[in-house]
């Protein structure tokens, strides 16, 4: 029998942000998800996420500081103390959080590469009336409209 190994806090958060693209990143979709699953990620939200595990997501992707304060609708002074200070996330901060990093775990996954979804996160999209997609990752609504258009891409519909 397989002995459980005893994590802290940290390292669970830090372990869950990693596997939440194993969550959501297949071509299944949110279904191919458990229970179990859903409810340690609500949890960790609940928590907050720590700026620890926030750096690792921050360092995969060509955000700047400046767009994560966006994201998250704080100053970029606020950003920078919690930094300092190694505070945790309110869950709000979190689930935007986790919202951009499940994004752009389907991006690649559509994609093929960070790379290309990065370029185009950057780049106006006409099936969006000409907006630039990553100016859509405000609000959880731009979020689900991003996630949906991921959706028709990855299905071929590009309209």
């Amino acid at each position: 029998m397989k002995k459980n190994k005893l994590y802290t806090q940290e390292e669970k958060e830090v372990q869950l942000v990693q596997e939440t693209t194993a969550f959501y990143g297949t071509s299944v979709g949110f279904t191919s998800i458990d229970d179990r699953s859903v409810f340690a990620i609500i949890d960790s939200i609940n928590k907050g996420i720590s700026f620890t595990a926030f750096e690792n997501i921050i360092k995969k992707y060509s955000f700047t500081l400046q767009n994560w304060a966006e994201f998250l609708h704080i100053s970029n002074k606020t950003l920078s103390r919690y930094q300092k200070e190694s505070k945790t996330f309110d869950a709000l901060q979190s689930e935007r959080i986790m919202q951009i990093e499940i994004l752009h775990s389907k991006g690649e996954e559509v994609f093929g590469s960070r790379e290309n979804f990065s370029t185009w996160l950057e780049t106006e999209n006409l099936a969006l009336g000409n907006i630039i997609p990553r100016d859509l990752l405000k609000n959880s609504f731009g979020i689900n409209l991003l996630m949906d258009e991921l959706v028709r891409i990855e299905h071929g519909v590009l309209a």
